[in-house]
């Protein structure tokens, strides 16, 4: 458990850097919203496309080999930023962030499973917390270390009417001198996932064969409702949580918000995914002695009212009702994946696949959400989340429920 909650770290840590990048890489590129969004469609989507092909990797080689597989492409990923940079070209971060996010996705194909079967079915949502908790720890750190080594590392960002003003000589001067403080961080965590690699490779972690632990899948995982609007829960909670993350610092720069600079408002970011850090070790104990969904339901009301009233306010009010929805995130994603694959027996690694196939919200409701921040503005654009909540309280309250009657316990 120790060993596999780092790679959770790991992971949680990089996804977070992209809150860092998205304001960086709007002004080096002088981006609209919906153009910066495509950082998250990027990374996200790769969750949808490698996710079944992830699946067979830990088929064919195990759950530590793919592990290990995983880490080793994070960090081919990690490299490419620097090209990236040196360019720099936008198209070319996109192509990294999606390599770095094929070599998550094996990872989460393997290590979610992994630590629901490392011990009894009964704690296995609670166990899932627990790793999910660490997830959080390196969201949390990311924003400040990110913020402190890309932003703070950068020379202090012009406008964009006088960037626009410069001829074309300058303008790729300018970026070029912007885009450099993304270079060292990236080589330095490619050599940390390429470490991290050869000491999984190295661990000895129990050995649990697929078929061992799954059997031979038979029938459709289709269907199984509590399944497949399951999916629907994790795409839905993935791209409200990734959307608020990915428009906060912009959000917090606004002058009627927070009229902070971009540097210091991404620093605020470290709130947002504490909280969830703090909720999911709480949530760990409260999960055993509470019914999944009914805190699950409880978490996506308070989430659904604090998005409604920062957008109906302004100034600190605003601001800390937004920080405040990480808190109640906490949950939301083991607690889904539980409900979801609970009882599937062979099917469960099927299961697991569609679930983390379904991260692809990541990429299209932040994409959604930078649209409707191009056309109505950033503060009313997150109604798209408040949507969002509501449907994982219909999720919780009912669609959870097994076919035959009213769930149990769990």
């Amino acid at each position: 458990m120790a060993m596999v909650s780092t790679l959770f770290f790991a992971w949680g840590f990089l996804t977070c850097l992209n809150d860092i990048l998205i304001p960086h890489l709007k002004n080096i590129f002088d981006l609209n919203y919906a153009e910066v969004m495509l950082v998250q469609f990027a990374f996200f989507s790769s969750y949808f496309l490698f996710s079944m092909p992830s699946g067979k990797i830990v088929e064919w080689i195990g759950y530590k080999r793919a592990m290990v597989t995983g880490l080793l492409t994070m960090s081919a990923g990690a490299l490419l930023f620097v090209p990236a940079a040196g360019l720099p070209s936008f198209p070319l971060f996109l192509t990294a962030l999606i390599v770095l996010a094929a070599g998550m996705t094996i990872l989460q194909t393997s290590a979610n499973p992994y630590v629901a079967i490392l011990g009894p079915p009964r704690t296995a949502s609670s166990r899932l917390n627990l790793t999910q908790a660490f997830n959080s720890l390196g969201t949390t750190l990311a924003p400040r270390f990110g913020s402190w080594l890309i932003l703070g590392a950068a020379v202090a960002p012009l406008s964009m009417e006088a960037v626009r003003a410069m001829s074309a000589a300058q303008q790729q001067s300018y970026r070029i001198q912007q885009a450099a403080s993304v270079k060292a961080p990236y080589i330095g965590l490619a050599i940390a996932l390429f470490v991290l690699a050869l000491i999984v490779g190295w661990f000895k972690l129990p050995v649990i064969e697929y078929a061992e632990a799954h059997g031979h899948a038979t029938g459709s995982i289709w269907q199984h409702r509590r399944l497949v609007l399951g999916a629907v829960a994790i795409f839905v909670y993935v791209g409200a949580e990734v959307a608020i993350g990915s428009l906060m610092t912009n959000y917090f720069n606004q002058k009627e918000i927070g009229n902070l600079p971009i540097p210091k408002a991404a620093g605020y970011l470290q709130y947002y995914w504490g909280g969830a850090m703090l909720g999911r070790f709480v949530g760990s104990a409260l999960l055993q002695r509470l019914r999944t969904q009914n805190l699950l339901a409880f978490n996506a009301v308070a989430a659904a009212l604090l998005v409604t009233i920062s957008m109906l306010t302004f100034g600190h009010v605003a601001m800390w009702s937004l920080i405040l929805v990480g808190l109640f995130n906490s949950i939301m994603f083991p607690s889904i994946f539980t409900l979801a694959i609970e009882g599937l027996g062979p099917l469960t690694g099927k299961g697991s696949g569609l679930l983390v196939a379904a991260i692809v919200g990541g990429a299209i409701v932040p994409e959604l959400q930078g649209v409707l921040a191009d056309h109505i503005g950033i503060h009313h654009a997150f109604v798209l989340p408040v949507l969002c909540y509501l449907y994982i309280i219909f999720y919780a309250l009912k669609g959870a429920a097994p076919e035959g009657g009213p769930r149990r316990a769990t």
